[in-house]
C-alpha cells in the first residue's frame, strides 16, 4: 500500500514543539459544585451525561 509521505519523517512536527508544563488545576469547593447542579438541573432544565437530542427532560418554567 503506498504512503503519503516517507516513513522518516513521522513525528518531525511532535519532537519539535517545546514541551510545557501541565497546569495543576484545584477542583471546585463542593457547595459551588452542588450550585451549579442545581442551576443546570432545575433552573436550566439540562440533561444529566452526555447529550442525546432525542432524550429531552421536561423542562420546567420559571416564576
Amino acid at each position: 500500500m503506498p504512503t503519503h509521505g516517507s516513513l522518516s519523517k513521522a513525528g518531525k512536527v511532535r519532537s519539535q514543539t517545546p514541551k510545557i508544563e501541565s497546569i495543576t488545576r484545584k477542583s471546585q469547593i463542593p457547595r459551588a459544585q452542588n450550585r451549579r447542579k442545581y442551576n443546570n438541573r432545575e433552573i436550566l432544565g439540562r440533561n444529566i451525561g452526555q447529550y442525546s437530542p432525542n432524550k429531552r427532560r421536561f423542562r420546567r418554567r420559571r416564576r
